[in-house]
């Protein structure tokens, strides 16, 4: 007899984006002269820039010759691309990451899901409240908690607070937690965290020997000169983090498949006897087993995001969707909402009106403006009573939906 992992059974409803999906499908099946502008889930909609283009096909080509022809790469990502990750993304901005640090990856929601692989499931495990569904989900499927209680959480789960009373970034909890999921710029608020306030987290890692899962998915939106783009600017990170990065968001790669995980030699977890175990072999192992790596023709346009052209058109598009969360931004606050985050991030969240639930507003905002935003109660129960708003649109779609919805009564 075959028996299921019985994990799967304790997910509550569907994962929030095909829900989203289901209710827009119904609305346009029975509205079908509608016409729905979506600003629901976080993929782009701008084009792959002409640079990696052009080193697209250059792949493409050198596949298409026997002398040229690659077949099986390296788990890890080719050197090309990790030594351009580690030179740009890090060594330049006075960060020691080293290429054999840095894993190259099909996307940071694999890895961020993935990586629990490694740790065993008597780990404590806390997470942000709202926080991006997947943590939550992949810990549940993991088997490192028990059932869902009727206020959305789960037990085994050390829940974080992330409200406007705390700026949306979590105090210490009452539990010390083993792992650390943090997000910034944040996803679901669009806020960020200060170097103070990262560094008070490095800190508390540190002194008990926790480690930080750091998705930084979205370093690229900052403009904040005084806001960190990685967790490794502060001193002692690399003893207590591992650091999630992606090419998603930064440069449209939602569709070909590109992040990158760091994982620093520095880093240590624990065996049951107390002995210090490197974790760069352990996630080494894991992605070379269950993983055959990013192809060539993806990884030679992911390196191409690095070269002159590459930058300055991969700055352009990350400066159209800031304009896009500057409208939506100033738009909901001219009509009396309470709005967050979307300066130095792709997202807005905004405050739902006279306690209106956070389906009732999504139900509302596309039966009667025709727009699709997400409900905030499906990124965690503190998530209620707010809604977000993705940039990732065309400009004149965001213009348009922000008029539907100064029209709403």
């Amino acid at each position: 007899m075959a028996l299921i992992n019985e994990n799967y059974l304790k997910l509550q409803a569907g994962y929030l984006f095909p829900e989203i999906g289901r209710r827009v499908s119904e609305f346009m099946a029975a509205n079908p002269d509608k016409e729905v502008i979506k600003m629901g889930i976080g993929d782009v909609t701008k084009p792959l820039s002409p640079a990696i283009i052009k080193a697209f096909h250059a792949g493409v080509e050198e596949m298409a010759n026997s002398e040229t022809f690659r077949g099986y790469g390296p788990e890890q990502g080719y050197g090309f691309l990790r030594e351009a990750i580690a030179e740009n993304a890090y060594q330049k901005n006075g960060i020691e990451i080293s290429a054999d640090e840095i894993f190259v990856s099909d996307g940071s929601k694999s890895d961020t899901g993935n990586i629990q692989d490694i740790f065993g499931n008597d780990n404590k495990i806390a997470i942000c409240d709202p926080s991006y569904p997947v943590y939550v989900d992949t810990t549940v499927m993991a088997g490192k908690t028990g059932d869902c209680k009727a206020n959305g959480h789960y037990d085994g789960i050390v829940y974080m607070p992330c409200t406007v009373e705390n700026n949306f970034v979590p105090d210490f909890p009452d539990q010390v937690p083993d792992l650390i999921f943090l997000c910034y710029p944040n996803n679901p608020t669009g806020t960020v965290a200060t170097k103070a306030e990262l560094k008070k987290w490095v800190d508390y890692a540190l002194e008990h020997k926790s480690i930080i899962l750091f998705d930084a998915a979205y370093e690229a939106f900052i403009t904040d000169d005084d806001i960190p783009h990685s967790i490794y600017e502060i001193e002692g990170a690399k003893k207590v983090a591992i650091e999630f990065r992606s090419f998603s968001k930064t440069a449209g790669f939602t569709g070909t498949r590109c992040a990158y995980t760091v994982v620093p030699n520095e880093l240590e977890a624990f065996g049951t006897d107390g002995k210090a175990y490197p974790v760069k072999p352990l996630w080494n192992r894991r992605q070379s087993t269950k993983f055959n790596g990013v192809s060539y023709p993806v990884q030679k346009a992911a390196a191409a995001t690095f070269s002159e052209e590459g930058k300055k058109e991969v700055a352009e598009t990350i400066a159209y969707y800031l304009g896009n969360a500057k409208i939506m931004r100033e738009s909901m606050r001219e009509i009396g909402y309470e709005v967050y985050g979307g300066e130095n991030s792709p997202y807005v969240w905004v405050k739902t009106k006279d306690g209106m639930s956070s389906w009732d507003f999504f139900d509302k905002v596309l039966n009667e403006a025709n727009v699709v935003g997400t409900p905030g109660s499906g990124f965690g129960p503190a998530g209620e009573g707010y809604f977000r708003f993705s940039a990732f649109a065309d400009r004149e779609n965001v213009i348009e939906a922000m008029e539907r919805i100064k029209n709403l009564k």
